[in-house]
C-alpha cells in the first residue's frame, strides 16, 4: 500500500481503520521497548561503563532532550509526509541506534547512540497518534485516543519481562541487538499495512513554501490557548509514569527498596498493564466530561502525589503491598496525558494538527527530562563521591523533587485553562455552552 492512497469504500472507524491503528500502535509499543530498555539495564550500565547515577541520568537526559527538541519538527514533517513514512523511518533509526549501543564500549559512543535513539523515538509516537483523527470520526476520536494511547505502556511490559529475562541470559550485546531486530520487524509491518488516511493525499507544495507555511502554523498553534493548556497538562501528567518506567523505577525498587530484580520487573509490568486498563476504563469516563478534563487531570495527579507521599514518608523500606499500590496509582496521571492530544485536536484545524500535537508532546517530555535529571543529581549529591551504593534516604529525597514539577505544572495548567475558556467564549459562546454540556467539539476550520 502506498501512504496516502485513497479508497472510496473505506469508512472512518471501520475495519481498515482498526488494522491501521493496531499495526501503528504495535510500532509504538516497540518504540517504548527501545526507550525503556536502559532502565532495565541500569545496574548493568553502572558496571559496563564505570559510571554513577548522575552520569547514568545523562544517557536518558540526552535521549529525552533530542526527543523533546524533535517534537515540533516531527509534527511539521507529519503534516507534509504523513505518519507511515515517519513511523517506518523512526523504527529503522531506533534499530540502528540500539545496534550501535549494543557494541559501544565507551561513554561518548553510548550517549551518542541514545541520542540517535531519541530521534527515532520522536518520529514514531506522535505519528501513531496522528492516525487516530485521520481514521476515526470526531465523535469517537477522543475516546479512541484515550483508549489506545496507553497501549504504548505495553512496551514497558516487554522491557520489564522479556528484555529483563534476556539480558542476564544472553548478555549486553546480544540483548540489544535482538531489540534492534524487533524494531526492524515493526518497520516492515508498518510498511505493509499502514496508510496515512482513507482520503487521497493533497498535492505536495514546494519545500520552500511548505517551510513558510509550517512556521506560520507553529506560531498560530502556540498562540491558541488550548494548545498551551494541553502542553502544560501534558507536562504535569506524563512524567510520573515515564520517569519511573524509563529509568529510575527499577533502581529505586532494587537498590532503594531492596526488592529482587524479578519482583521489580513484575511491578513495572503491573505499572504498564494498569496504564492500558485505565486507558480503556478511566479514559472514556474522563472523556464524558470534556469541559472538566484538565481539572480531572490535576485531581489524578493529586492522587499520585498523595501515594508517593505515603511511600516516601514510610519509615524505612515500604512494604511490598504499598509498592504494589504505588504502581497501581501512578498510571492514573497518564490517562490525563493522553487526553491532551484530543485537547490539541479540538483547538487546532487539521492542517496544523501535527505541529500542535508535537508541541503538546514536547511538554510531557520536558517534564520527564527535568524529573530524570533532578533525581540523578540529588542521588549523586547525597552519595559519597565515587560510590554507586545509593541509600534509601537518597532515593526518597531524589523522588521528592517531583513535587516541585507538579506545583509548577498545576499552576500553569490552571492559568491556560482560564485563557482557553475565555478565548472560546469570545470566539463561539454556543460552542462553550455545548462543551459544558459534555459535547465534544469539532476542530476549527
Amino acid at each position: 500500500m502506498t501512504g496516502g492512497a485513497g479508497r472510496g469504500d473505506v469508512v472512518l472507524g471501520g475495519r481498515t481503520a482498526w488494522v491501521v491503528l493496531v499495526v501503528g500502535q504495535a510500532a509504538g509499543v516497540v518504540a517504548v521497548l527501545q526507550r525503556s530498555s536502559l532502565g532495565v539495564a541500569a545496574t548493568d550500565a553502572f558496571e559496563r561503563f564505570g559510571i554513577a547515577a548522575a552520569t547514568l541520568a545523562t544517557f536518558s537526559v540526552a535521549q529525552l532532550v533530542v526527543y523533546a527538541l524533535m517534537q515540533v519538527p516531527v509534527g511539521v514533517l507529519i503534516d507534509r509526509y504523513g505518519s507511515r513514512r515517519l513511523i517506518v523511518t523512526g523504527a529503522l533509526v531506533m534499530a540502528a541506534a540500539q545496534a550501535a549501543f549494543a557494541v559501544s564500549g565507551t561513554l561518548p559512543a553510548a550517549i551518542a547512540a541514545r541520542m540517535v535513539l531519541g530521534v527515532g523515538d520522536a518520529l514514531v509516537f506522535i505519528s501513531v497518534m496522528r492516525l487516530v483523527p485521520a481514521w476515526f470520526p470526531p465523535s469517537r476520536s477522543g475516546t479512541v485516543t484515550t483508549a489506545v494511547g496507553p497501549m504504548n505502556s505495553l512496551g514497558f511490559v516487554v522491557s520489564g519481562l522479556a528484555f529483563a529475562a534476556v539480558l542476564p541470559a544472553l548478555g549486553w550485546t546480544p540483548s540489544f541487538l535482538l531489540a534492534a531486530l524487533v524494531s526492524v520487524a515493526s518497520a516492515l509491518a508498518v510498511l505493509a499495512l499502514v496508510r496515512d488516511s482513507p482520503s487521497p493525499r493533497p498535492p505536495r507544495v514546494p519545500l520552500a513554501r511548505a517551510l513558510g507555511v509550517a512556521a506560520s502554523d507553529l506560531r498560530e498553534a502556540w498562540r491558541e490557548p488550548g494548545t498551551r493548556l494541553a502542553f502544560w497538562l501534558n507536562f504535569l501528567t506524563l512524567f510520573p509514569g515515564m520517569m519511573f518506567g524509563v529509568l529510575w523505577g527499577f533502581p529505586f525498587l532494587v537498590e532503594g527498596q531492596g526488592v529482587s530484580p524479578g519482583f521489580a520487573g513484575a511491578l513495572l509490568t503491573v505499572l504498564a498493564v494498569t496504564g492500558v486498563v485505565y486507558g480503556a476504563s478511566v479514559g472514556p469516563l474522563v472523556n464524558r466530561h470534556p469541559y472538566h478534563r484538565s481539572l480531572i487531570g490535576i485531581g489524578l495527579v493529586g492522587l499520585v502525589g498523595a501515594m508517593w507521599g505515603t511511600v516516601l514518608l514510610w519509615p524505612g523500606p515500604a512494604p511490598r503491598w504499598l509498592l504494589v499500590v504505588l504502581v497501581l496509582v501512578i498510571p492514573l496521571a497518564g490517562v490525563a496525558a493522553i487526553v491532551t492530544f484530543d485537547l490539541a485536536r479540538t483547538a487546532n484545524p487539521p492542517r496544523r494538527l501535527g505541529a500542535a500535537i508535537g508541541m503538546v508532546n514536547a511538554g510531557g517530555f520536558l517534564g520527564t527530562l527535568l524529573a530524570v535529571l533532578a533525581i540523578g543529581l540529588v542521588l549523586q549529591a547525597m552519595t559519597p563521591e565515587g560510590s554507586t551504593e545509593y541509600s534509601l534516604g537518597a532515593f526518597k529525597w531524589a523522588f521528592a523533587t517531583q513535587y516541585l514539577l507538579w506545583a509548577g505544572g498545576a499552576v500553569l495548567t490552571l492559568r491556560y485553562r482560564r485563557q482557553a475558556v475565555r478565548a472560546l467564549a469570545e470566539r463561539d459562546p454556543a460552542a462553550l455552552e455545548a462543551l459544558r454540556r459534555g459535547v465534544h467539539l469539532t476542530p476549527p476550520t
